[in-house]
């Protein structure tokens, strides 16, 4: 089993570690399954309920002790037309990416911004101080996109090794 050795220098710190190649790649695959899995039932699901709205939960938000119920009030009353589609796709087709390893980081940037606001619109946290789940998947999601873990038995993979990611450097910012 092949390891290595990282070394980094990480806030003003130099520092490194051992760790398997092998099980950091199962780890990173079972992840992003997981990840993806979670976020495409959570928009599948509101898609096939065929009345979902997010404006119960923005107006809950706004009925509370939230510094921004201003904003989730607005949200609530006049953008749903776009706020409720943009959750609804945008969570089944970054979960849908994520299983199959395909745009990877773009997809979980922009899960990691829905779970970002999802945490804002939960202030104050009924069951913790700052860290909610919506922060734990942000990371997760920071994670996956940082590793490239669309590579690991992913589309990214294939993707990567087109004539047109090759002649365009570019996209792999968008993968991995």
């Amino acid at each position: 089993m092949a390891t290595r050795e990282p070394e980094m220098e990480l806030f003003g710190r130099q520092t490194g570690f051992e760790y398997s190649e092998t099980w950091v790649g199962y780890a990173l695959l079972g992840m992003r399954l997981t990840m993806g899995w979670v976020l495409f039932y959570a928009g599948i699901d509101k898609v096939l309920a065929g009345d979902w709205s997010a404006g119960g939960f923005l107006m809950g938000a706004a009925s509370g002790e939230n510094f921004m119920a201003g904003f989730w009030e607005t949200m609530a009353a006049d953008w749903l037309w776009l706020i409720d589609p943009l959750n609804m796709w945008g969570l089944t087709l970054t979960g849908l990416a994520l299983m199959l390893g395909a745009f990877v980081r773009w997809s979980a940037f922009w899960a990691a911004i829905m779970m970002l606001f999802y945490w804002l619109a939960s202030f104050p946290l009924e069951h913790s101080f700052i860290i909610d789940d919506h922060v734990v998947y942000a990371m997760l999601l920071f994670g996956l996109g940082a590793f490239g873990a669309g590579r690991i038995l992913g589309v990214d993979d294939w993707l990567e090794d087109t004539e047109f990611v090759q002649n365009n450097r570019w996209m792999t910012y968008l993968l991995g």
